[in-house]
């Protein structure tokens, strides 16, 4: 059996967990922190602040701006419900937009229609690993017109002085824009190192910060590190000084800190990273070589003049398969022993979304991506022989079920 996308875990991963295991620290604590450094350094941004998923490090985001409600976020359509769900318990409003036609990322003329005065953020989303269109986006923010509709809520929102542009960096790890990472590319990303992703922590993620300098990222740091931990201002490693063991809860805060246990395995990762994007790039091109000249193949886009994709998902479209046959070509791939997979069912397909009045009709890109969409198998350890044999799966099953 081919699987979808299991994490890398060798001797050297291992080898780096035991340490973290015997040195004592197995919750927050150096290991961490260096990882929060590490990631830092290699995206470009302001501060980092390591938490234990993409979600609930967003939802401490939107928080700590004081987004809820009566406020409104725009994102896509076509997302893992994660990026709606983070809104909602928020208070706020998610605002669904459809997505381009050509790359599954929000359409910039849908987000401008879809901007009122009670727009407090726009949350894009790097699906399958290529980034979102943040210029175009940042200079839609700015635009005077957009400005003065612009309503801030409190000094954080002013002190911006327009909507706040996140980035769902889920599955964009090491992604680049005009020579920028992932993670400096808006005013703050959020990362995931699920153990789908191509950096793992098992469980986790991270808060890339890179506001406007006249905001004191050094202050916002120490602000989110006591909020990930109950309010509490003092963490476990603060607390090992000498004398030191008093705190205080200066607010009612969340739990959702990393573990140096799963930053552990995030240093590990990290350092050898270029090698895993190698790898899942030789991976992308092989399946683009295999598939350019069959006539039902739309290969995904994930290399421009100015974008380079993290290799994260190769989303294959099937031209002519309707979301019948698409999953029926599915079956006849996993008859193969060979996983494949869906990314994503769009959010108003889903009942939580449906039951609060949002209908697909209204998204028909977001519907068309999906209903003939397969993502392919890509990760480290995937052989070129595996990938043949997924190539040869691919090629009979479409065969099979259009003809």
């Amino acid at each position: 059996m081919i699987p979808f996308s299991p994490p890398r875990i060798d001797d050297r991963v291992i080898a780096e967990v035991i340490a973290a295991l015997k040195s004592g620290w197995i919750t927050t604590g150096p290991r961490t922190k260096q990882f929060e450094k590490d990631i830092t350094a290699y995206c470009g941004n302001q501060t980092t602040v390591a938490v234990n998923s993409w979600t609930m490090g967003m939802q401490v985001l939107l928080h700590w701006w004081g987004i809820g409600a009566g406020d409104e976020v725009i994102i896509p359509s076509y997302t893992y419900c994660a990026s709606a769900n983070v809104i909602v318990h928020s208070g706020a409003t998610p605002v669904m937009v459809d997505i381009n036609e050509e790359d599954f990322n929000l359409s910039i003329d849908k987000v401008r229609s879809a901007i009122t005065p009670r727009t407090k953020a726009i949350m894009a989303v790097d699906i399958g690993g290529l980034p979102a269109d943040y210029v175009e986006l940042m200079n839609l923010i700015n635009e005077e017109i957009i400005i003065k509709q612009f309503h801030a809520s409190n000094e954080k929102q002013e002190k911006l002085g327009r909507i706040l542009l996140l980035s769902d960096s889920a599955h964009s790890f090491g992604a680049i824009y005009n020579g920028k990472r992932s993670g400096s590319l808006a005013d703050i990303s959020s990362f995931s190192f699920h153990a789908v992703k191509n950096l793992t922590t098992a469980e986790g993620g991270a808060i890339c910060f890179n506001l406007p300098d006249d905001f004191d990222h050094s202050s916002i740091y120490a602000e989110m590190c006591t909020k990930i931990l109950h309010g509490q201002n003092k963490d476990a490693l603060a607390k090992t000084q000498k004398g030191n063991w008093k705190y205080d809860v200066v607010e009612p805060g969340f739990k959702c800190n990393m573990t140096d246990i799963q930053a552990a395995i995030g240093l590990i990762e990290l350092e050898r990273y270029q090698e895993n994007l190698d790898r899942r790039k030789s991976i992308f091109h092989q399946y683009n070589q295999a598939f350019k000249n069959e006539s039902w193949a739309i290969n995904p886009l994930f290399e421009t003049e100015n974008k380079t994709s993290s290799y994260h998902l190769y989303l294959l479209r099937i031209d002519g398969a309707k979301e019948r046959s698409r999953d029926a070509i599915m079956q006849e791939i996993f008859n193969d022993d060979v996983s494949v997979n869906v990314h994503f069912q769009p959010l108003p397909l889903l009942t939580a979304y449906k039951n609060i009045g949002f209908r697909m009709s209204d998204y028909p890109e977001a519907y068309e991506s999906f209903a003939n969409e397969i993502s392919l198998p890509v990760y480290f350890d995937l052989t070129d022989e595996q990938v043949q044999i997924v190539i040869n799966s691919v090629k009979k099953a479409v065969k099979t079920i259009l003809g």
